[in-house]
Parts: structure tokens; C-alpha cells; sequence
């Protein structure tokens, strides 16, 4: 990948644009020149070049890569609003990869099936449909407007969605860069539910062993009250006894 010719081009001979000039030529590439489009694609070409190394390990034809990745500059190129106050890199690196990663997908062997993207091309046009009514457009509501399960409205919509990396940079300033997973919040493990287990572990600490048995049996083996009688060898009624007597010993515990 260093200095090879790609598609006919040389890396050798491509040019470098400092910040500036990107921020320039952008400027008159909004305002309608062609030729400082032509320039911005050419100066950003080592861009693409630069994020095809993460795939070189796809057995996937660099010239066909380059290219994706090329079309993914154009359209950063075409799409980028310079009053966002970002650097153009910044918006076109996932929207180069994005396109190097759509190539590969649909060049792999698990295609989504024709009946499949159909059935995606309906929600979605089911889903504008119930927009236009100012309604919104929930999984159950687009199943009943095209008569489908619900099931089969999640299972297109899937199909056609594209896999993002959970470390794929999201915004990079001065350095600072923010990945996808930094914006993702952890439910199951907040400061309440955290407090909550502490409490609840604390709780049944002072449980004997027997009650402690009891409740592993019942609650994450799933046995009936008669096959832990018979387990541990004691009636029905005791166990239905010291069953009631632990929850309300953690009920108080954690209260």
C-alpha cells in the first residue's frame, strides 16, 4: 500500500493539503467550482488509501476497495455543511469506510435474500406512510399496516441494516477522538441496580444454609416446592415454610 499504483494512480505523485487549503477549497467547492472539487477528491485520495489498510486482510480486490472508497470521498465531499465547525477528515473517514465495509458486504457470499429486501422496501414505505399521518412509526404499528407479524417488520429491517464497530470514531477533535461505544449506556449496570445486588447479596448472606438452598433450587433451577421436599428430604409444607420466611427475611434486609 506504500507508493503502489491503485486504479492507475500513483501514490507517489498524489498531492498533500494542509487543513487549511481543505477548508478553502471546500469553501469554493460550495460555492459551485468544479475544478476545486476535482482538487479536494485528488488531495484526499492518501486518505483513502490510508483507511484501506484496515481491510487488508479481506480477500477483496484493492482496485475494487479504492474505488468504494473513493465514492464514499465523493459523497463526504458532496454531503459535508462547513458550519458544523468539524474538519472535513473527521466527517469522511466513516463515511469512506462505511462504504469500503457496504462493498465487501454485498461482495460476500451471505446475500440478503431478493424476498427479504422487499419485504424491507415495503416497511419502509409503510413507515413514510404513517409519518405522513403525523403518527409514529413503531414496529407494531407498521406490522398492522401491512398486515405482517411484527416479527417479520424486525427481521427485515435487520437484514438490510448495516453492522457498525462499536470502537468506529464518531468525532475526533484536537486528538480527542469519541468512539461509538463512548455514547452507549450500560442499563443493566447503573449505580441503583449496582446498590440493589450489593444489598441483595448482603441480604442473603444472613439466610442459613438450608433457606439458602431453598431459594437456589426455586428461583434458579426452577424446581417445584415438591422436588426440593424430596431433595433435601424434609415435607412440602416446611419447604413452602422456610421458602416464605427467607423472601420476607430479604424483603426486610433490603428495605
Amino acid at each position: 500500500m506504500q507508493k503502489v499504483a491503485i486504479c492507475g494512480i500513483s501514490e507517489a505523485g498524489l498531492p498533500k493539503l494542509t487543513t487549511k487549503e481543505n477548508e478553502e477549497l471546500m469553501l469554493r467547492v460550495k460555492a459551485g467550482d468544479r475544478q476545486a472539487r476535482d482538487r479536494l477528491i485528488e488531495g484526499n485520495l492518501r486518505l483513502v488509501l490510508s483507511l484501506m489498510k484496515r481491510f487488508r486482510s479481506r480477500n477483496a480486490c484493492q482496485d475494487d476497495l479504492f474505488q468504494a472508497g473513493c465514492y464514499g470521498l465523493i459523497k463526504a465531499i458532496d454531503n459535508f455543511d462547513v458550519s458544523i465547525g468539524v474538519r472535513f477528515s473527521t466527517y469522511a473517514v466513516p463515511m469512506v469506510i462505511g462504504e469500503i465495509k457496504r462493498f465487501l458486504r454485498d461482495g460476500n457470499s451471505l446475500r440478503v435474500s431478493r424476498s427479504i429486501r422487499d419485504t424491507a422496501y415495503q416497511v419502509l414505505k409503510a413507515r413514510e406512510r404513517i409519518e405522513a399521518r403525523d403518527e409514529e412509526a413503531t414496529i407494531q404499528k407498521i406490522a398492522e399496516e401491512m398486515q405482517v407479524k411484527e416479527s417479520e417488520v424486525v427481521y427485515a429491517l435487520d437484514a438490510i441494516s448495516d453492522p457498525i464497530s462499536l470502537y468506529e470514531p464518531v468525532y475526533n477533535k484536537a486528538g480527542d477522538t469519541l468512539l461509538l461505544m463512548d455514547q452507549l449506556s450500560d442499563e443493566k449496570n447503573t449505580d441503583e441496580i449496582w446498590t440493589e445486588r450489593v444489598a441483595l447479596q448482603a441480604a442473603l448472606e444472613r439466610l442459613g444454609q438450608r433457606e439458602k438452598k431453598i431459594l437456589l433450587l426455586r428461583y434458579y433451577e426452577g424446581k417445584t416446592q415438591t422436588e426440593i421436599s424430596e431433595e433435601i428430604g424434609i415435607s412440602q409444607a416446611q419447604v413452602s415454610r422456610l421458602e416464605k420466611t427467607a423472601l420476607q427475611s430479604i424483603r426486610k434486609n433490603i428495605s
